[in-house]
């Protein structure tokens, strides 16, 4: 676990606060975030590793004994058969650190986020141009 006093100002920063077994976890998930969402953005937001597309897609942070995946309600509830059998609630999902990590899922729930965004995004222009169609003045 990180033992800095400042907070992390990049995922570098982040990953390298802890021991080199997690690091080599942490990193790997954040390959199998960026296979599934290639142009995501990175950043550090609630001083976790954060990933955005059209908004937040997905947090990461690692603990003591588990990785905290964040996919939102959205990404828990489309996926609560398969996450069932992690530690869960409405918007994380617990790997503990003595069992393998599910990049695949991880890979999966993040798809899914990418897709989701996008149409919100998708819907949010349509209705903004609309929108706009209505106050052109002729």
């Amino acid at each position: 676990m990180r033992t800095e006093k400042q907070p992390p100002k990049t995922i570098d920063e982040y990953i390298s606060g802890f021991p080199e077994d997690i690091q080599a976890i942490l990193e790997k998930i954040r390959k199998t975030i960026r296979k599934a969402a290639s142009e995501a953005k990175e950043k550090i937001s609630y001083h976790i590793p954060t990933f955005t597309y059209y908004g937040i897609l997905v947090h990461v942070a690692a603990y003591d004994k588990h990785i905290g995946f964040y996919p939102t309600p959205s990404g828990i509830e489309k996926f609560k058969d398969e996450i069932s059998i992690y530690d869960n609630s409405k918007g994380t999902v617990r790997f503990s650190l003595d069992k393998p990590i599910p990049y695949k899922l991880i890979q999966k729930i993040t798809a899914f986020r990418v897709k989701e965004n996008l149409e919100k995004a998708e819907t949010k222009l349509k209705k903004k141009s609309l929108n706009m169609k209505g106050k052109v003045k002729r």
